[in-house]
């Protein structure tokens, strides 16, 4: 391959991996620890049991637990979490797709996001692009159905699909579920994953052997000699990175409730920033005067009803 054309592949895998982070699931691919179909509360509530001593004593300094799977034509990542909001605030939030417009814009490479609760199913319009400024004509876009598969008093299950995205990847999925627990509390499971042909693989190899090289996720595996263990990399750790900013994304929404409306968006987006900057060696990526200014004028565009993408 020439050089020129190798490059130009690692721009597109750049934005294909972080892009990553706004899909869940090939053809319900089936999650770390999980089954394919609809877990249900009981089994949401079975895994809060068993994930019990990690949640409680783990590398994050929170109740969390990490996942990731790679395949031939998927990758896919998985975040347990215990959320310190009663269950009642995030059915209400979660259950609605403009609040999910909300989360996402946090995210890096969110450019805009619009919905549509008038369509059948609701949608999601949702630009991605640079971690930098851009025109949202530069920008990719995607369109999520979104689905409330359960909104009951013990049970939340909420997916977003979207069958394409750029470069040969499609099928992007976001799956949250949630249920109560003691405390006032509420037990989450996000999960998301896309699918790939060739052309996206090939181009996404050619990014993890460049300027993501160096990129690690926050699952340990074990070396070549099975002994020594070391974050993993590569799809796996692009995965990981955006589940967890994701994670992070939903948080900062969550906290930015107690405030006035009009204040709302500046705590989550200062909450989320210093969030990412806890994990510096997975999510550091420009400092916090740079994000916080991309993000007010992204979001002011976004609120802009003159804004067409």
């Amino acid at each position: 391959m020439l050089k020129h054309d190798t490059l130009r592949l690692g721009r597109w895998a750049a934005s294909v991996c972080l892009y990553a982070s706004l899909g869940a699931g090939i053809a319900h691919a089936q999650a770390p620890g999980g089954s394919a179909a609809e877990p249900g509360a009981a089994a949401l509530q079975a895994k809060y049991t068993v994930l019990g001593a990690q949640l409680a004593r783990n590398q994050f300094q929170r109740p969390l637990v990490m996942d990731s799977t790679e395949s031939a034509q998927a990758v896919s990542g998985s975040a347990y979490a215990v959320i310190n909001y009663p269950y009642a605030t995030v059915l209400a939030a979660f259950k609605d797709p403009d609040n999910w417009c909300e989360v996402l814009i946090l995210h890096l490479n969110t450019k805009h996001c619009s919905a549509d609760k008038d369509s059948r199913p609701a949608s999601l319009s949702v630009h991605v692009g640079k971690k930098t400024p851009q025109e949202l004509k530069d920008a990719h876009a995607l369109t999520f159905s979104f689905t409330p598969a359960a909104a009951r008093p013990d049970h939340l299950a909420v997916r977003l699909n979207a069958p394409k995205g750029p470069l040969g990847t499609y099928n992007y999925r976001i799956d949250l579920e949630a249920v109560p627990i003691d405390g006032d509390k509420t037990f989450m499971h996000l999960r998301y994953s896309y699918g790939y042909g060739m052309s996206g693989r090939l181009a996404m190899q050619a990014y993890m052997a460049t300027v993501g090289s160096s990129k690690i996720g926050f699952s340990e595996v074990a070396s070549e000699n099975g002994v020594a263990k070391a974050p993993v990399g590569g799809m796996r750790g692009a995965v990981e990175r955006n589940t967890m900013r994701y994670y992070l994304a939903i948080d900062a929404y969550l906290a930015s409730l107690a405030m006035p409306a009009s204040q709302q968006f500046e705590k989550r987006a200062q909450h989320w920033f210093d969030a990412t900057e806890r994990y510096p060696r997975q999510l550091h990526e420009i400092d916090r005067t740079a994000y916080l200014n991309m993000k007010r004028s992204e979001y002011q565009r976004q609120q802009a009803p003159s804004v067409k993408p």
